[in-house]
């Protein structure tokens, strides 16, 4: 397997799946990440395939344990005080090696593995069975921090109770998976319930400079292209790790006929449901 990875997408649901055959996993808040364990080192990398790995040396550190050719795919989350910890996750990817370094003494990371998708002796298992993966997973990480295996159930009842315990802990929701589907590599193979009132939206285009945006231009459910409201700074800084390497983009104009520059595709934020029906939006935070 070349990494990047295309990771696997969850399409939004508004009510919890019960069909045979269902697995359910809590639905972390985080940043996505892969954890591939080389021959002789680790490497992290983000959703979109951007190595990381020097700002989470604690989860590489903790990974040297998986054997040589296990590849993972799972959340980088903190806890603080009992909930996770959505800035503070934020706080540590933003910062550079020597800070990351002090970071991680006060805000240390846990990677949480919700799927394995290459093992040392089966090689690529992204086409065997997500029951099989989850064998294969269970087998190569133990329950010791950082590296640790999430949560698993096929029993409704038990996660619906996780729905509404979890919550307090800061858990987003739940993630909906066949135990007898391949891994969707890049697809909406798997499903997700949340708490959230928000949706996930493309990005199409920026206004400022690429390393600093101050607005975003999304396609909101239905294709209407608007503009973001000004973005929070941890917002702006994600956004513009990914805008610096976009090719250079051209003049265009939303729906409303306001002008933006427009930027590769591949860039996905979480908007706030509610302001969608206006003309501008909300972004809450840069999806990896």
């Amino acid at each position: 397997m070349d990494p990047p990875i295309t990771v696997a997408l969850a399409k939004a649901v508004g009510t919890l799946p019960t069909s045979p055959g269902l697995a359910y996993e809590p639905k972390y808040d985080g940043h996505r990440a892969t954890v591939e364990r080389t021959e002789s080192t680790v490497v992290l990398r983000s959703k979109t395939g951007r190595v990381i790995t020097s700002a989470w040396m604690d989860l590489a550190v903790g990974a040297m344990r998986l054997r040589p050719g296990v590849i993972l795919d799972g959340e980088i989350v903190i806890y603080r005080n009992g909930r996770l910890d959505f800035s503070a996750v934020q706080q540590r990817a933003a910062s550079g090696h020597a800070r990351g370094y002090v970071l991680a003494k006060h805000l240390p990371a846990t990677f949480v593995a919700f799927d394995l998708l290459q093992h040392p002796e089966e090689g690529d298992v992204r086409s065997r069975p997500y029951r099989v993966r989850r064998s294969l997973l269970l087998a190569e990480v133990s329950s010791e921090p950082p590296i640790q295996p999430t949560p698993m159930t096929t029993d409704p009842d038990e996660a619906r109770v996780w729905w509404e315990a979890l919550r307090e802990q800061g858990v987003e929701g739940l993630v909906i998976k066949s135990l007898d589907g391949p891994y969707p590599s890049g697809r909406y193979g798997w499903r997700k319930l949340r708490h959230a009132d928000t949706v996930d939206c493309p990005v199409v285009g920026y206004i400022g400079a690429p390393a600093r945006p101050t607005h975003l231009a999304v396609e909101l459910p239905g294709g209407r292209v608007a503009l973001s409201r000004r973005l929070s700074a941890p917002v702006r800084f994600r956004a513009a790790l990914a805008l610096v390497a976009s090719e250079p983009g051209a003049a265009a104009w939303t729906s409303g006929g306001e002008p933006y520059t427009t930027c590769d595709r591949g860039l996905l934020v979480e908007v706030l449901a509610g302001t969608t029906r206006h003309a501008t939006v909300t972004v809450t935070r840069v999806r990896e």
